[in-house]
């Protein structure tokens, strides 16, 4: 029941089972190879666009992996499932070999990283924090303690009141004080 196909004017035979195409392309046969690689070439194509994302990449994979089958057919054997399963796997472990291979398209130092803050401002804001310190470290005493537990502690004016007796217009006097000598210092 084989049936034949004309290939270069000589008959072949079409044979229905992966096995015996191997064995034929083992023995040079070209028909079978063009057979092999009409019956799995999608599958290959496939499965290394879809890991490559790059169809020319795809195609070198597809050559490679049925380069490999023409060269050495005897290295597919059958305890590794079916021909197509194994093909998948091969193309799929070649792909992610050209994947490992590839280099950036793009010089990595020249990509502008992208930062949450202005590095200008930053750099303007270490003098700035620097200045402030020493303003804030030259206060009166009380007044100092009064400001950092506002803005440091985070507390409110009666809560400062509260943990240090002083009469809450007290507080707020000394924390405006605070902040009106802090503004005198950064004045032009």
């Amino acid at each position: 029941m084989d049936r034949e196909i004309q290939v270069a004017g000589t008959p072949q035979p079409i044979v229905e089972d992966d096995a015996s195409l191997l064995a034929l392309v083992q023995s040079g046969g070209e028909h079978a190879m063009a057979a092999l690689y009409d019956r799995y070439s999608k599958v290959v194509y496939s499965v290394a666009l879809r890991v490559l994302r790059d169809p020319a990449s795809a195609e070198d994979v597809l050559q490679e992996v049925f380069m490999q089958i023409w060269r050495n057919p005897s290295s597919r054997t059958a305890a590794r499932g079916s021909l197509g399963e194994w093909l998948a796997v091969v193309a799929r472990n070649r792909s992610i070999d050209a994947l490992r291979r590839r280099r950036p398209a793009v010089n990595l130092d020249d990509i502008a990283l992208a930062s949450p803050c202005n590095i200008a401002d930053e750099a303007l804001r270490g003098p700035l924090a620097e200045r402030a310190r020493t303003v804030i470290l030259q206060l009166p005493r009380e007044q100092r303690k009064t400001l950092e537990m506002a803005f440091f502690d985070g507390l409110t004016h009666s809560e400062i009141a509260e943990m240090t007796g002083d009469p809450l217009s007290t507080v707020k006097t000394r924390i405006r004080g605070a902040l009106l000598t802090l503004r005198k210092a950064f004045q032009p």
